[in-house]
């Protein structure tokens, strides 16, 4: 039984087409062991099956998006696989496949699986290792994106890092993470343990906490934020990159817009690739009453180009 790994942007979908044809470390058709797809599937009988027919559970991650047999199972929240693979000696602290090198435990923390986490750190996981270069994230990191409140509390109660620094690239903190998807509760929490508001964001693809609130749109966030002091005109990273008021443009909050104007937000500001003012984000997006307060904020009268 083989199958392949063929989505680039989800973590957890596995194709079925079976292409045997291209190499073990393509990123787009990697062949996952046998051993890897059943704990992925939570087989808790062909785990041990094959693992009684001497599978390695330390089968390194196959691809840039490969699992361990013990990352797919944490993924996934199953338990018993995953209880049944530490007791056969899988490595709990193994990076995973290139683009991203997510830990079991950080998997886990991202999908919720409390019960997953438990186990892990019972088992030793290192609740601070660090993100990895590309799309990295720690445990909390990765509970605080995906908005599982009660993960992020057990983590913080075992002494996990509030301020974990980001990923190089596309890297978040805990409360930029927080903020990038909304999750305001969470971001309270962060707060309320020490999260830094004014975190430098990292070169590629990063975002401040603000710049996150006002990306997700988040008008009670971005308040919260601006009163404990976040930079308003904070520059925007070097690649993808957007201030404040050039992520709320994109967003086409007009709640989030004002709320940066009255804060002192720069119109002129550029951002991004194409250094793009926000009034041009506005326009690009679509959003025209957002790109009218914005040309109105600059002293002009027209919204055309």
């Amino acid at each position: 039984m083989v199958q392949s790994l063929s989505s680039r942007n989800s973590d957890s979908s596995l194709s079925t087409r079976g292409d045997q044809s291209g190499e073990a470390d393509d990123d787009s058709e990697a062949v996952w062991p046998d051993l890897q797809l059943a704990s992925a599937a939570g087989d808790v009988d062909l785990v041990l099956s094959l693992l009684s027919g001497g599978a390695d559970p330390n089968e390194p991650p196959v691809g840039y998006y490969g699992r361990t047999a013990l990352q797919a199972a944490s993924l996934a929240g199953h338990l018993a696989v995953v209880e049944v693979l530490l007791g056969h000696g899988a490595s709990v602290d193994t990076p995973g496949g290139n683009n991203s090198g997510r830990t079991a435990l950080t998997l886990a923390a991202e999908g919720g699986h409390l019960p997953v986490v438990d186990v892990l750190l019972a088992h030793g996981a290192n609740i601070n290792r660090p993100a990895s270069r590309y799309n990295g994230r720690t445990a909390l990191q990765a509970a605080a994106e995906a908005g599982h409140l009660a993960a992020v509390e057990r983590l913080l109660a075992q002494g996990a890092e509030v301020n974990a620094l980001p990923s190089y690239n596309h890297g978040r903190t805990p409360l930029q993470a927080a903020a990038a998807s909304g999750h305001v509760a969470i971001a309270e929490l962060l707060l309320a343990r020490g999260a830094h508001v004014n975190t430098k964001l990292q070169r590629y693809k990063g975002l401040t906490a603000l710049q996150a609130a006002a990306l997700a749109g988040s008008a009670p966030l971005v308040a919260r934020l601006l009163a404990l002091g976040a930079d308003v005109n904070a520059a925007g990273s070097y690649y993808n990159g957007y201030t404040a008021l050039c992520a709320a443009a994109e967003a086409g909050s007009e709640p989030v817009v004002d709320l940066l104007l009255a804060a002192g937000a720069d119109v002129s500001m550029t951002a991004g690739n194409k250094h793009w003012t926000p009034w041009r984000f506005a326009v690009a997006w679509g959003h025209d009453r957002v790109a009218e307060i914005l040309k109105a904020a600059e002293g002009k009268d027209t919204i055309a180009e």
